[in-house]
């Protein structure tokens, strides 16, 4: 009889402390329960989001798609040129007909060549009005030269070689101004944890080398994709090529020459930044080796480093 009173006052202690636990465990599943909802709302709300953005841009594009439309219309009536215009209609094309799922990285690329697009079209618009006072003026200047046909037809065939000949001038002007150029050209080793060192080199710290540039701002180059290449050359003015690792020939004052490697971008006039990482997979010998930076035929850039 003792021992069952000793008993019972130990099982009565011990439900307090179970009922505890469970309030414990009840509080915990709560809390898991609410912050799981709220993510749910966070996911949901993003994904929301990206979709009203990827509608937004997508039509965006099939806005800018007949704008050049229009714009190579205008441009073909005034005798322009439409190529870029045509490159850029078959790219928005291609992107319109995508039918992939989009990350919001994705659609910020989309949006960065929307914005591209847009101020190709500008560019064009101004492009328009100067063929058309162009041609205003042509018209004017046929108008008085047909006046003087009757009686000074020998002046005649002079002033038109005259025009064309200044027409031609201008357009060399235009096509030299309009050449890209690469500033704050930059040679450095990288080692494998990413370390960088500056020019003189030791053959054994060249593992990789990293040429960075940044685009010159150029208002009258078009917004268009470019072929940007660079060529490797050591002292005696052998290229250093591996067709293996991206390198080919080009064009360059007319002659086939070699690149070492080449990046396809759209230039947007932002004064953007590349950077090319070439592995040799040899060791360079010693001496002076340049870097020259080339795009459409012609040399942006150039700079050299060392080799102990």
């Amino acid at each position: 009889m003792t021992n069952t009173s000793a008993t019972q006052p130990a099982k009565n202690n011990k439900a307090p402390i179970v009922i505890a636990l469970l309030s414990i465990i009840i509080i915990i599943q709560s809390i898991k329960i609410f912050l799981d909802y709220r993510e749910k709302g966070e996911v949901k709300q993003q994904l929301e989001t990206t979709t009203v953005d990827l509608t937004d841009t997508r039509q965006r594009l099939v806005e800018i798609s007949t704008e050049l439309d229009q714009k190579i219309i205008e441009i073909k009536k005034l005798g322009g040129d439409v190529e870029d215009l045509q490159k850029a209609k078959v790219e928005i094309e291609t992107q319109l007909k995508r039918n992939v799922a989009w990350s919001s990285k994705a659609i910020k690329e989309l949006k960065d060549r929307v914005a591209g697009y847009e101020e190709l079209l500008k560019t064009k618009d101004t492009e328009i009005e100067k063929l058309k006072s162009l041609n205003t003026n042509l018209y004017s200047e046929n108008k008085d030269l047909k006046t003087e046909l009757n009686t000074q037809k020998s002046q005649l065939g002079d002033s038109i070689s005259k025009l064309t000949k200044n027409k031609e001038e201008l357009a060399g002007k235009v096509a030299i101004a309009s050449q890209l150029k690469a500033e704050n050209v930059k040679v450095v080793s990288l080692n494998e944890k990413g370390k960088e060192r500056q020019s003189p080199f030791r053959s054994r710290q060249l593992e990789k080398l990293k040429v960075e540039f940044n685009l010159a701002e150029n208002k009258v180059a078009p917004i268009e994709g470019k072929k940007i290449m660079i060529r490797l050359t050591d002292e005696t003015g052998q290229v250093i090529f591996d067709m293996a690792k991206g390198s080919n020939s080009f064009i360059l004052n007319g002659k086939e020459e070699w690149y070492t490697a080449m990046q396809e971008i759209l230039f947007d006039n932002t004064k953007q930044k590349l950077s090319f990482v070439y592995v040799k997979g040899s060791d360079y010998p010693s001496g002076n080796y340049t870097i020259e930076i080339f795009t459409d035929g012609y040399k942006m850039g150039s700079t050299q480093f060392v080799v102990k």
